[in-house]
């Protein structure tokens, strides 16, 4: 016998309560508490269960795995080279961003050498083939499929055989009967995640996972949701812009923080496969705030133009406005730059942007920032064929950072002449060493 029990759950961090309560205690939401009921088992079956079978680390009897390779190289970069069998992979982004069409490319490719299934809880056959048309992939063995139920599904793929990788589009539409809960409730992403990655580790089949995200850009569902899969990967980009940016957040396979470069066009998503090149200004004349910098995403080297502008302020509170970077961070480099350097920037408006649309987190970045702020406010441009980079302290030290050679591979690729930076690193280019950030004053 079976009996039906109320509980709420926050809908932000999958935390229950027995009661509704204006706040959740585990995330501090307000107004995230929603009554699911479920069925609560008064008797358990008593499993019988055989005991473990414990194995060798190095099985002579089981070959490696061998990766799943596209030829959409971006993605498989991001991957750490490829998809690997019986792995869960969870893909997040913004609506409209193009997700599902990603998905489709990269499932038409894979379909050409194995069984690739696509199914879809939000779009009906019909749509799938007309968009496959429109991305010129409609005659790959693609197998399709659409439905919401996860039983149907699990069925489905018994009656099939064994597939090689299996798309979902997406699990915030997919429900089980064994819940009352509505499609994207926190207890369906969970139980419905958890049913698909039970079949991945068993079936050896690659799940490849389309998920959605809330008004803040994170994942939606619970937060186990992240845990229980094997890589997360964002889709990041602004809809007014062409360019898209794949960027791993978690992979037990590979690297995090690896960035694949996308560009949209009518026929779908094209790889860029020199990404430095986009984020790079067409003009070589120089422009004061005008900065390239020389970073890393992942494991690969990229040259990224940062953008300040310093203005009078007749605000009592002067803006500091950052697009692409850490606020926070802004603010500490300018409390340096006038503690160390004595410049002024209390009665200034500040902007800072990275050009392109990219996201820079690595320390890295910070040379290249106080060089654009110095060259803003003096009114000093800067050579467009130097590249900057280096981190730096509270003290005023710039201190080295990590692939140094790579970075400057990268830019004596490209064309670049000079490069500033912290000493005790071996440049291959004209190089520049600043110890202090106030050697720019006095060496320029």
């Amino acid at each position: 016998m079976s009996k039906l029990i109320s509980q709420y759950i926050c809908q932000s961090c999958g935390q229950v309560y027995p009661k509704w309560n204006g706040k959740c205690e585990g995330c501090g939401g307000w107004n995230t508490l929603v009554e699911e009921v479920t069925e609560k088992a008064q008797v358990k079956a008593q499993r019988k269960l055989s005991g473990l079978e414990f194995e060798s680390l190095n099985a002579q009897d089981h070959p490696p795995l061998q990766r799943y390779e596209s030829n959409i190289l971006e993605f498989d970069r991001v991957c750490g080279g490829g998809l690997v069998p019986g792995s869960v992979v969870l893909i997040g982004g913004d609506p409209g961003i193009g997700k599902s069409t990603l998905l489709l490319q990269l499932a038409a490719d894979l379909a050409q050498k194995r069984d690739v299934l696509y199914i879809s809880g939000e779009e009906g056959m019909d749509q799938i083939r007309l968009r496959a048309q429109r991305l010129g992939v409609k005659e790959s063995p693609l197998k399709l499929a659409s439905s919401i139920h996860i039983e149907e599904i699990l069925q489905g793929i018994k009656a099939h055989p064994t597939p090689a990788v299996m798309i979902i589009d997406s699990i915030q539409t997919m429900v089980s009967s064994l819940l009352e809960s509505a499609p994207g409730s926190v207890t369906q992403v969970r139980q419905c995640t958890s049913e698909l990655v039970s079949l991945a580790k068993s079936k050896n089949i690659t799940i490849l996972l389309v998920g959605h995200v809330t008004k803040e850009g994170t994942l939606a569902g619970p937060r186990v949701l992240e845990h229980m899969v094997d890589t997360v990967l964002y889709f990041e980009g602004e809809h007014t812009q062409m360019y898209r940016i794949l960027r791993g957040v978690k992979n037990r396979f590979g690297p995090t923080n690896e960035i694949g470069v996308f560009e949209m066009v009518q026929e779908g998503l094209k790889e860029v496969r020199n990404p430095s090149e986009l984020f790079l200004s067409k003009s070589t004349d120089p422009t004061p705030g005008s900065v390239i910098y020389a970073g890393l995403e992942g494991s690969r080297p990229l040259l990224v133009e940062l953008q300040a502008l310093v203005a009078p302020s007749f605000l009592s509170s002067p803006r500091r406005t950052v697009v692409g970077w850490d606020p926070g961070r802004l603010s500490m480099m300018l409390a340096v730059l006038e503690a160390r350097c004595g410049l002024i920037f209390s009665n200034k408006d500040v902007y800072l942007n990275v050009a392109g649309g990219l996201k820079i987190t690595e320390p890295g970045a910070d040379f290249a920032v106080c060089v654009a702020l110095i060259s803003a406010l003096k009114g000093i441009p800067i050579d467009m064929k130097t590249v900057v980079f280096g981190e730096v302290a509270l003290s005023g030290e710039i201190r080295p950072v990590i692939h140094a050679a790579n970075r400057l591979k990268e830019a004596e690729k490209l064309g670049f002449k000079k490069a500033w930076g912290p000493p005790a690193q071996t440049p291959s280019l004209p190089y520049k060493a600043f110890s202090k950030v106030g050697d720019v004053l006095s060496k320029n």
